[in-house]
């Protein structure tokens, strides 16, 4: 028959109940051989074969429980336990039958309820009425030994006997039922206790990872607990477990006056709340509030009420709302951009020829700001169909080896003479390195980067520098830094996606077009912010670098990119 195997639960408390009834018998034992000491010394009829009977019980309980301290298989039939259930029948049984010799006045019969209790609670049922039966049986056999020897009348004895069988049923069905009942009670337990810290470890996972912050509060505005996101939103962590206190922060005063609210009302609160960091822009968060139900109304405590607070940053769900929104346009976007962008076309030619004509200042003045604001549009325009252009080649990888340094020199120059009142600090470390890439679209992405880091640059000479890297086994690289100030967080976050952008007169498209050029030709753009010598010292600055992959390509291989002008 296969038996069902045992759960770590059920051996837990096997072992313990185990351990427990070996102790049990070696004070049995201990008590026994006692008693009859002590019956020797009242004079009782103490036979010798009595004493070895118990003194050899008390080495067999010892050297049991000391040798083999392990429990056997629960409720399963180990000679182990069972031969040890035997033992005890057959030293009761003998202890009972020299004592009718003996004519000592001790019962030893009380002592067969503790081999039935150990069968009920260790073993099966059918184990503890086996038990049982074979108790009833010894006693109704030393009741008939009695009075075969006494020749005296045996009904008393039987019945007594009989009687003893019964309750030694009774009790082995009971000791069996309830340990049952326990094991189960104790396998739900330990159930429960495992789901609770699975539950437990998938919530600190949750929280771990969560792109909201999440605070966990209190009515005094303690915070217990804040995940990652939250405490960067905080601008500040509770090392060491100490709780923080948001109240005498002037700048929190929004979030906690809307926790005390939810306390108040008890019911959930949402609201947008904006917190003045210093030396930042202001910094709009959504927040929604909800408490927790692990209050104790019994004991009027209600400090236990905790307020779990969810923060957005305002700015990252406007940026990813609008990617979505402009995912979802791009291809009625690139279709529209590529209809109005003959009428700009004709609308820049006629402007410049009617600009020829025109003599009077304010008019010339106008046609000029005509002038500037269909080329603007006619950028936007190609910058939308850019991105079409870049979706489309994205299973193309073809590359031509190109010189870093002679190339990039050469795009500096040319943006250097659009840019006269720039001159960015080159520095050409790369003399025989070729880099897999296209010459026009590292032109396109150099003058994205140029164009950006000239625009948040200080007026420095060296406030823009453009370096170059490569040879002694490291990737090669291109980097554009200038002296600009910080990125914000939100910004950094959304930098490479489409039309996101810090300021409202740029299309956001300028970076995401760039990270898509290095991509298709295995490359990598990345932003850092780094320090650099310049003419005042150190010097930390935004350095946006392209780091190449190795060239695998020869010289004078066609290019795929082609298709993508500026």
């Amino acid at each position: 028959m296969t038996t069902r195997a045992a759960t770590p639960a059920e051996g837990q408390a096997f072992t313990r109940l185990w351990s427990g009834f070996l102790s049990a018998r070696v004070l049995v034992a201990v008590a026994l051989l006692a008693l009859q000491l002590a019956g020797l010394a009242l004079g009782q009829p103490v036979t010798a074969a009595l004493l070895g009977a118990g003194g050899a019980y008390l080495a067999a309980t010892v050297a049991l429980r000391w040798l083999h301290p392990t429990s056997p298989a629960p409720r399963h039939a180990s000679v182990r336990w069972l031969s040890s259930i035997g033992i005890d029948l057959i030293t009761w049984t003998g202890l009972q039958w020299l004592q009718l010799q003996s004519q000592d006045p001790m019962n030893y019969a009380p002592l067969y309820g503790f081999s039935v209790l150990m069968a009920g609670v260790l073993g099966t049922r059918t184990t503890a009425l086996g038990t049982a039966a074979a108790a009833t049986i010894a006693l109704l056999a030393l009741a008939w030994w009695a009075g075969v020897r006494s020749g005296s009348d045996t009904t008393g004895p039987y019945l007594g006997a009989a009687l003893t069988g019964t309750a030694y049923f009774i009790v082995a069905w009971l000791a069996h039922q309830l340990s049952a009942r326990l094991l189960r009670e104790q396998q739900h337990a330990e159930q429960s206790r495992i789901a609770a810290r699975t539950q437990e470890a998938i919530s600190h996972m949750v929280m771990e990872h969560a792109s909201d912050g999440i605070l966990v509060l209190d009515r005094r505005s303690q915070v217990r607990l804040a995940n990652p996101m939250a405490q960067v939103l905080l601008g500040q962590s509770t090392p060491g477990g100490t709780p923080l206190a948001l109240a005498p922060e002037a700048r929190w005063q929004p979030l906690v006056q809307l926790v005390h609210q939810t306390f108040s009302e008890a019911q959930a609160q949402a609201a947008d709340i904006t917190i003045l960091h210093e030396g930042q822009s202001p910094m709009g968060l959504r927040t929604r509030t909800w408490l927790t139900t692990t209050h104790h109304r019994a004991q009027g405590d209600d400090l236990d009420v905790l307020c779990v607070v969810f923060l957005q940053d305002l700015r990252a769900m406007e940026a990813q709302l609008r990617t979505e929104k402009m995912a979802a346009m791009g291809r009625m976007s690139a279709a529209v951009a590529h209809e109005i962008r003959n009428p700009l076309t004709a609308i820049v030619q006629a402007i410049q020829l009617l600009q020829e004509e025109l003599t009077d200042t304010g008019q010339q003045r106008l046609a000029e700001m005509v002038r500037q604001n269909a080329e603007r549009l006619t950028r936007i325009t190609e910058d939308v169909l850019d991105i079409a252009r870049v979706q489309h080649q994205m299973g193309h990888a073809g590359s031509t080896a190109l010189a870093l340094d002679s190339a990039v020199q050469r795009i500096v120059h040319e943006w250097q003479a659009s840019h006269p009142d720039r001159a960015p600090s080159v520095t050409l470390q790369a003399p025989d390195t070729q880099v897999p890439f296209d010459a026009e679209h590292l032109r396109r992405v150099l003058v994205n980067l140029l164009d950006n880091a000239q625009r948040y640059a200080s007026g420095a000479p060296d406030a823009l520098q453009v370096l170059t890297q490569g040879g002694g086994g490291a990737p090669a690289y291109v980097q554009v830094w200038s002296d600009g100030v910080p990125l914000e967080r939100s910004v950094e976050q959304h930098l490479f996606e489409p039309f996101f952008s810090s300021e409202s007169r740029s299309s956001g498209l300028g970076l995401y077009i760039s990270r898509e050029l290095c991509q298709r030709h295995g490359a990598r753009l990345h932003y850092a912010r780094k320090p650099l010598v310049t003419a005042g010292g150190s010097t930390q600055g935004n350095a946006f670098t392209i780091t190449f992959r190795a060239a695998s390509r020869p010289a004078g291989s066609a290019a795929l990119f082609d298709t993508i002008v500026v």
